[in-house]
């Protein structure tokens, strides 16, 4: 058991560092751009019941982009 935790150990390791420079890529390309994150609330098209659009209240570039 040591040994495949040894052996699984610097590939765990490899992976993690991985994730950590794509999400850190990410970070850096959003502040550079500026722009609101998108993803779990719908993108530019969701709207909300009064027809408005749904824009995240923690963007401080929100009302720049609504659409």
């Amino acid at each position: 058991m040591t040994e495949f935790i040894a052996q699984l150990l610097p590939v765990a390791a490899v992976v993690v560092g991985l994730f950590a420079i794509a999400i850190g890529a990410m970070a850096i390309g959003q502040r550079f751009t500026g722009r609101c994150l998108r993803g779990s609330c719908g993108g530019p098209k969701a709207v909300g019941p009064d027809g408005k659009p749904i824009t995240c209240v923690g963007c401080p570039n929100a009302d720049r982009h609504a659409h």
